[in-house]
């Protein structure tokens, strides 16, 4: 099992578009429409020059694999996960059911992503994504 790479930030907001239109105009970013089952009226994404998601943007109502209380505008309360991309799904949980740890799976099979939604000590969210695993 091995990091590869931090895979993206997700925020919570009660204006989207304001929002997407903050990272576009001042970090040059590219919106684009997230994946199903997530809806453009709900969620955004946006991709780095090399076509990378690396600020994912919901709705206050958007869905949500793993749903916590959000308060945007507090501070750092529109943070809801750090996304790490990794390789060893099975490794993975293997390690998590032998810490005794909560973790919650999902499965995005519009892009063939396979993901584990556990806290860390200090109850930050990580979002553990493998893709094709």
């Amino acid at each position: 099992m091995q990091v590869e790479a931090l895979d993206h930030v997700n925020i919570i907001t009660d204006d989207l578009d304001g929002t997407a239109r903050f990272y576009e105009e001042l970090l040059g970013l590219e919106r684009r429409d997230a994946p199903p089952p997530l809806t453009p009226e709900t969620a955004t994404w946006m991709f780095d020059s090399q076509g990378r998601a690396i600020v994912h943007i919901n709705s206050l109502d958007c869905i949500r694999a793993y749903d916590r209380e959000i308060r945007p505008g507090d501070l750092t309360g529109a943070l809801h996960h750090v996304a790490l991309r990794l390789t060893g799904y099975a490794e993975m949980k293997a390690r998590l059911d032998a810490r005794g740890a909560d973790y919650k799976e999902n499965m995005v099979d519009a892009i063939g992503l396979r993901q584990i939604f556990t806290a860390d000590p200090n109850n930050v969210l990580l979002e553990l994504n493998f893709f094709g695993e």
